[in-house]
């Protein structure tokens, strides 16, 4: 137990030195961005990045419940957050490796953990994807020509989500890997709820994208509709590219090439590189209340216990 809690600490160690390093290096190439946002403008942008983030915690929730492990809210967070630090270490697996580990704490078996986890990824893409195709098309036109390449993955992605085929990928690899099938298989329901929740957190993304946009000069429908698009444009093709932390770098590209039409080159790249920062920050501050929260739960349990 000693081993385990010592990893844990070190893995929590490294993933929030990295965090930190991701925001503090983009301060310099930031302030002179900052500095014509609003305080208003900031702390909305970075609440509703909370919420997309919270919107992600509970897509993974609900298919880790569909799949035979519901989790109270909490511990749910905890697990999410903090596991979702390690993708700020240079590598793909930090997150589902933590997850992992603390979900075997609340009895969650790790082929489970795992599934939930590879799961929202293609629900997150195949969501992303359509709210690009349907904010970028007519109205960021030849700026975003290049990544039309996209649009083939869609019906990929629909065909591939399916619980059949779902259901039929994880008994295969499970097999694979000698490992027990899963006790429950996922449900057209829980990728419904799951696709809901991903389109929520799109939704509050694209709003945290807008207000970066209108402090910099953007204002109107237009620039509201390319933020949406926008920001799913660039995690997508974040994601994609798995050799960059975090999809450092692709990400700015994509969105500057999409905010290209309602802003200049130095307020598009200002735009990206401010809502890198927010979201890191976000994703700092997720972590560290789901941390407190977690504990609370764990000492008023104990408080009962000691008294008894």
């Amino acid at each position: 137990m000693n081993r385990r809690k010592a990893v844990r600490t070190l893995f929590l160690l490294v993933a929030l030195g990295f965090g930190v390093w991701a925001v503090a290096g983009q301060w310099s190439k930031v302030s002179a961005g900052l500095t014509r946002l609003t305080w208003p403008e900031l702390t909305g942008s970075l609440v509703a990045v909370l919420a997309a983030l919270s919107a992600g915690m509970m897509m993974w929730r609900a298919l880790l419940a569909d799949l035979g492990s519901p989790l109270a809210l909490p511990d749910a967070a905890k697990i999410f957050f903090v596991g979702q630090l390690g993708k700020y270490i240079p590598g793909s697996l930090w997150p589902v490796l933590a997850q992992m580990e603390m979900g075997r704490d609340h009895g969650i078996p790790r082929s489970r953990s795992a599934a939930a986890f590879f799961l929202t990824y293609p629900i997150y893409l195949g969501s992303g994807l359509l709210v690009a195709v349907f904010t970028l098309p007519v109205l960021a036109g030849q700026s975003v020509a290049r990544y039309a390449w996209l649009l083939l993955l869609v019906p990929v992605l629909a065909v591939a989500l399916h619980p059949r085929v779902v259901n039929a990928a994880i008994g295969f690899g499970l097999r694979r890997l000698r490992k027990p099938p899963l006790e429950r298989p996922l449900s057209r329901r829980g990728v419904l709820t799951a696709l809901g929740w991903a389109l929520a957190g799109w939704a509050a993304y694209g709003a945290h994208l807008a207000l970066i946009v209108h402090g910099l000069g953007a204002t109107g429908a237009d620039a509201v509709i390319l933020s949406f698009g926008a920001f799913s444009l660039a995690w997508c093709l974040g994601f994609l590219v798995v050799i960059a932390p975090a999809g450092a770098g692709v990400r700015e590209v994509a969105m500057y090439a999409a905010l290209a039409p309602v802003l200049d080159q130095s307020s598009a790249v200002a735009a990206a590189l401010c809502s890198r920062l927010v979201v890191s920050v976000g994703d700092l501050v997720c972590a560290g209340l789901a941390g407190l929260a977690s504990r609370r739960v764990v000492d008023s349990e104990r408080e009962p216990a000691a008294k008894g």
